[in-house]
Order: structure tokens, then sequence, then C-alpha cells
């Protein structure tokens, strides 16, 4: 519109448009939303924790478990009896603080892998790095005693967890090789070389299972379907120092995550170091992934499900993104593993059928709300 000044002269108006506001208008600045959904989830996490602590065939619980250790700093007499106190200390303890890591690494890692692909599908399981940590880690399990019994000796307690961590980066470099070319990632290529990856893994851990005897092959039957039921303090101190280790660097990741999001051009005209990203991102997953899977079996869709719900509640920010997934994730496994201990007590349902079961409809959901908007 134009309209006149004191002297006479046209003045040029903005001409506004009558249209619906901008998209960040409309949906608001989400970090204080952000803030207060990672603050419920530590709530949460603690409440749980609890919770699985007091959870379980045997009648001890937290409570108790606090007046036996304030009974031995005043004298008092213990109020747990010997087997409560090693069901306690020595089962539950090291069982929720396994659980607590796993499910926050696996968060963690479909959080990154999607960041990296740019696809809310990607998944470490989905695009078969679980499957070459998997391999790994039976390798070591049935071969520990003949091919590589020089590597179980000189890595120790640790030999699992290196094993399953190189079958986990193995499968992801290659992935991320067979996936790219010019610098663009493909994601149709990715998900279907993910999937011929994790058919030939699988094929690789039958001819493993065959050559099993009958005390490994009932230890490999147990631990494909995935559970926390061998979780001990020693298990912990093994894997602990790589999942945390991993945990650690991916907030560095987030900023580079976030500018990845804008394509791999403008990443870079933004100062992102796309390669390194790149790099650091896999070598990051397969550590967490591959140390996750070593004691826990291959428990899915954790890393598919909890990104996608927290990316719906809070946006993609990764500088918050991936804290409220390590939470979530952490969350979400505890609950799993309080239901499998429960559900059929006194006996113990495998932890991964009851993430398959919670998490494959909304894979699906997410699918099929996605198809006309995924590049596969």
């Amino acid at each position: 519109m134009s309209g006149r000044t004191e002297g006479g002269a046209t003045e040029r108006r903005p001409i506004r448009a009558s249209g619906p506001k901008d998209r960040s208008t409309l949906e608001g600045d989400r970090t204080g939303r952000a803030i207060i959904v990672i603050i419920l989830l530590a709530i949460a996490l603690i409440v749980i924790a609890l919770a699985g602590l007091t959870a379980g065939a045997s009648d001890a619980s937290f409570l108790r478990a606090i007046a036996d250790w304030l009974s031995h700093t005043n004298g008092s007499p213990a109020p747990l009896s010997e087997r409560d106190r090693i069901i306690i200390y020595d089962i539950r303890m090291p069982r929720v603080a396994m659980g607590v890591l796993i499910g926050a690494a696996l968060a963690v890692s479909g959080a990154v892998m999607q960041g990296l692909f740019r696809n809310p599908l990607a998944d470490p399981g989905l695009i078969g790095v679980s499957a070459g940590a998997a391999l790994g880690a039976v390798s070591m399990i049935v071969l520990s005693g003949t091919l590589l019994a020089p590597v179980a000796a000189l890595a120790g307690i640790y030999a699992l967890p290196l094993a399953a961590f190189l079958g986990g980066l193995a499968v992801t470099l290659l992935l991320y090789r067979i996936s790219t070319r010019q610098g663009q990632t493909s994601v149709a290529t990715m998900l279907l070389a993910g999937i011929g990856l994790a058919a030939l893994a699988g094929a690789l851990l039958g001819l493993l299972v065959y050559i099993a005897d009958d005390r490994q092959l009932r230890d490999l039957t147990f631990w494909s379907l995935g559970s926390l039921a061998g979780a001990t303090w020693a298990k912990l101190a093994a894997v602990g120092p790589i999942v945390a280790l991993s945990l650690a660097v991916t907030p560095f990741l987030a900023r580079g995550l976030n500018g990845l999001s804008l394509g791999e051009a403008s990443a870079r005209h933004l100062g992102v170091p796309v390669q390194s990203l790149k790099h650091t991102a896999i070598f990051t997953v397969a550590a967490a992934t591959g140390a996750s899977v070593a004691v826990s079996g291959t428990i899915g869709f954790i890393g598919i499900v909890v990104p996608h719900l927290l990316r719906l509640a809070i946006g993609p920010d990764n500088r918050l993104l991936l804290p409220a997934a390590a939470l979530g994730g952490a969350c979400l496994l505890l609950v799993a593993d309080t239901i499998s201990r429960t559900i059929v007590a006194p006996a113990e349902l495998p932890i991964g059928i009851v993430t398959a079961a919670a998490g494959a409809p909304v894979f699906l959901w997410i699918l099929l709300r996605r198809r006309g908007l995924a590049d596969i």
C-alpha cells in the first residue's frame, strides 16, 4: 500500500500477508517444554529404578535395604536376612544399573543414527548393526576355547564386549560404505543393505549355533531373546566404561547433527566437519550397541521408538533430544525388565519379547505415518 506524507511525497508501506502465520510462530519455542520433559523423565527414572529394586519374587524392598544400610551405621540389628541382602545388592542393583546404561545406550544410538541418516526409521537393530554385534559376541562365546582362545586370554573380561563392538563397527562401516555415493546417503539403499547384512549375519550365527555344544546352545538361545538376568557387578565393570564413554561423546555431536539435518552441503557451509562427524557418530554407535548386545543380547525397537516419540514431543533439536532419549530409553527398558520379571513369576520372560510386543506396533505406526514422506 502507499500513503501520502506531509510534504506530499508518496510513502510506500509494506503489504502484510493475510495467510497463516509462520510455522515456527505457531509451534513456538519448544525449549521450555523439552526441559520439563527431561525433568519429568529424570523423576520417572528414579521412581522406576526404585520399583525395579523392589519388584520380584522376594519381598525384599528398597526401603528395607535403606534400613539395612542404616543399621550397619548405628549398630542396630539388620532388618534384612542374608538371602534378601544378596538379592538386593548382588542381583537387583546391578540389574537395574545395567538396564539404565543399556536402555540409554540403545535409545541414544537410535537418535544418533536417525540424525546421521536424516530418517526416523534408522535404528541400529533395523539396519543390521545389532546383528553384527551379536555375531561378534556369539563368535567369542562359541570359539573362545578354540580359534579365538588367544584373544579371549588376552582381553579377559573385556573379550565379549570387544568382540561385539568390533562386529557392530564392521557392519556399520560396511553399511555406510554401501549406502553412500558421492557424499550422499541413500535411505533406500541403507535399509536394503541393512536387511542384507542382517541376513548374512544371521546365516553366520546359524552356523555358530550348529557347531555349539549343548551348554553353549542353551546360553545362546536365551541370550538371543534379550535379557538382563545375567547382570553382575563384574559385567557392569566390563561394559560400563564403554557405554558411559559413548554416552559422554554424544552431546558433542548434537550441533553437528542439527546442521546435518539441513543437508550435507548446508552443514559444510555452516562449518560442520561432516566427515569427522560421521566417523565419530559411527564409532560411538558401534561402541554403545556392541557393548549393550554383549551383555544383554538383542533388544529391539528401543532405538527407534523412543527418539521418534520424543521428537514429536520436544522437537528435533539434538541438544535436547539426546539427553531426553537417554532418560527415556532407560525408563522404557527398566519398565520392560520389570514386566518380564513379574508377568510370569517366578519364571522370567525374555525382555526382547516384551520390547518387540510393545515396539512393533509403534514402528508400524511410524512407517504408515511417514510412507508419503519417507524416501523408500
